[in-house]
């Protein structure tokens, strides 16, 4: 239940808080409860993931996708993540998480998420994502970002993304 509403109150803030440029960080406060702890007595690993969903959320809304999402029925889809935890949170400890998008080439964009305690990085995610329409085809990112008036060439991948993408290439599917 916490999870929806979440969601529902990080949908309600966005429309609320000040627009975002696409390479803008999004900022979304959040605070661990009960039912977000494992057996070890702080947040579980799995939770991290579902609220970047949130964050990512944030950050699509803000920074003007969400209209074209809606009309045209894109959905995002994500393809991997890679997440370093760095320190633990513990019950009802406030954290930010911070969400940008890091760069992105003919088919992937990248975005890095940071769990943030006042200064301290708690924890830190790639997140490998894509757009797809209805008929489940894949949405050039230059398209996504010109339905929001962005034009322009990608930040640089970083050598920790180039490798992470290096070593995902390297991991068999069948």
């Amino acid at each position: 239940m916490n999870l929806i509403i979440r969601l529902i109150y990080v949908l309600l803030a966005s429309m609320f808080r000040s627009r975002l440029n696409v390479l803008d960080v999004s900022v979304v406060n959040f605070r661990v409860l009960i039912n977000d702890l494992d057996f070890n007595g702080h947040m579980n690993n799995g939770r991290y993931l579902t609220i970047m969903d949130l964050g990512r959320l944030d950050l699509i809304f803000r920074a003007g996708f969400s209209k074209k999402i809606l009309t045209a029925q894109w959905m995002p889809i994500v393809a991997s993540s890679k997440i370093r935890f760095r320190r633990s949170l513990g019950p009802f400890q406030k954290y930010q998480l911070h969400s940008r998008l890091l760069c992105w080439d003919d088919k992937w964009f990248i975005v890095e998420q940071r769990f943030m305690v006042k200064s301290r990085v708690v924890a830190i995610a790639f997140v490998k994502a894509l757009f797809k329409d209805r008929k489940g085809n894949n949405i050039a990112p230059e398209d996504v970002l010109l339905s929001v008036g962005y034009v322009g060439i990608s930040p640089p991948f970083s050598d920790a993304v180039q490798l992470w993408l290096q070593a995902e290439s390297l991991i068999e599917t069948d």
